[in-house]
């Protein structure tokens, strides 16, 4: 199980400290969005454990398979999309929808690859665990407990 801290001093604007084990982030909004750009933003985050996850299966699929393949680079975008303007989104995608949140993932390796190696490695990244996750619509539960104030 993975666990992660999170706290917001409200005096401290969008700033948020983040704790996971004996690592720590800071994570901020952009200028633009009344924050003061200390960190990255939520889905600055979001899309750094997606792109980080698929690096690191790769390299896993990489290393197995004997690739001659030296780096992985992964560049990921987010944005609100209108759904007509989605070629990869399926019908069930499209059901009901105008516009869509999209995340696009490229994926630049480093090396000798045939097509047919490209076609399993897109296949491979899409095993990720994040991918995997973010595609799961998995189940958030929700609690908010109160403290005394000191």
């Amino acid at each position: 199980m993975n666990e992660v801290r999170v706290n917001l001093n409200l005096n401290e604007g969008f700033r948020t400290h983040i704790q996971a084990g004996q690592h720590t982030l800071i994570a901020d909004e952009p200028v633009s969005a009344g924050g003061k750009d200390e960190g990255m933003s939520p889905y600055d985050l979001l899309l750094s454990a997606l792109g980080a996850c698929t690096a690191m299966t790769l390299r896993l699929y990489i290393e197995r398979k004997k690739l001659p393949i030296t780096n992985v680079e992964v560049m990921l975008t987010f944005d609100r999309i209108h759904i007509d303007d989605c070629e990869s989104c399926n019908d069930e995608e499209r059901a009901g929808k105008t516009e869509i949140q999209h995340i696009s993932r490229l994926i630049y390796v480093t090396g000798e690859v045939t097509e047919e190696q490209k076609e399993r490695l897109l296949y491979i990244a899409g095993r990720c665990p994040v991918h995997v996750t973010l595609h799961s619509n998995p189940h958030v539960e929700d609690a908010v407990i109160v403290r005394a104030a000191n």
